[in-house]
């Protein structure tokens, strides 16, 4: 069997994004009925940040930074984040966690775990959409299809949401000790616990992806687990499965020629 490239993927309101360590591709349906693909080599590549410190933001900051490159190549795309509603709940999230954190009703960890969780609203929002879940679903479909050669459910070990677990709980525990900091080192003490629980969860994810049925990796991969299953993904119709086989062959094109002019170096 041949090596397999590691995949990521973004479901769309009306697409996939498919992206390897060399290249991206997305696919889309226009309002029109048209199947839109259009595919690219990553002008920043995560997959050459290997310091344990960087390369769980490296992998973030790679992701958003196709978004300007995808639309403009695909002006059609339609982002998760775009709808109004997501707009006013990302508002309203802003106004309650900053009530929990002045709370003095719970203690400075609790403060800082509800906030946390209540940060995650937009997001479960976003999601909401039929469409969007049911390309979610086709995206994991397509993508574990053809890492595992054989028809897979519409489930991912990999999806994202499996960080919710490990990000909440490191970030809870890093603003907890930045709290503590000298006021006049509270904001950078704050950024660099920002930081180091983004990098921390990234590497517990990675140790949870790599250990699946250790007890401890199925209770942190739990709430991503449940938010998929009960959510974040639907059964999508034959023509979302396209829209996704697409995006996923245009991306293997182009990571099979990456490698192919690697090989002849």
């Amino acid at each position: 069997m041949e090596d397999k490239i590691r995949l990521g993927g973004m479901a769309l309101v009306n697409g996939v994004l498919v992206h390897g360590p060399h290249s991206w591709a997305c696919a889309v349906r226009t309002a029109d009925g048209e199947l839109k693909v259009a595919a690219e080599y990553k002008r920043f590549r995560a997959a050459e940040v290997t310091n344990p410190l960087l390369r769980g933001p490296a992998r973030i900051a790679e992701v958003f930074s196709l978004l300007p490159q995808v639309r403009r190549r695909v002006p059609e795309a339609r982002l998760p984040f775009q709808r109004p509603q997501v707009l006013a709940a990302m508002a309203g999230t802003a106004v309650a966690v900053k009530a929990v954190k002045e709370s003095t009703r719970l203690s400075p960890f609790g403060r800082e775990l509800l906030g946390g969780v209540l940060s995650l609203a937009p997001a479960a929002l976003a999601v909401r959409s039929h469409d969007l879940a049911a390309y979610h679903g086709a995206e994991h479909i397509s993508i574990g299809t053809y890492e595992h050669d054989e028809p897979r459910a519409r489930e991912h070990e990999r999806c994202g949401s499996h960080l919710i677990g490990p990000l909440v709980a490191t970030s809870a525990i890093g603003a907890t000790l930045a709290a503590k900091a000298p006021s006049h080192l509270r904001g950078p003490a704050r950024l660099a616990a920002q930081l180091g629980a983004l990098a921390a969860s990234t590497e517990i994810f990675g140790w949870m992806t790599r250990n699946p049925e250790n007890p401890l990796s199925r209770a942190l991969a739990w709430p991503g687990h449940e938010l998929q299953h009960r959510l974040a993904t639907a059964e999508p119709t034959p023509e979302q499965l396209e829209v996704a086989q697409a995006a996923l062959a245009a991306c293997l094109e182009l990571e099979h020629e990456a490698d192919a002019a690697a090989d002849g170096h």
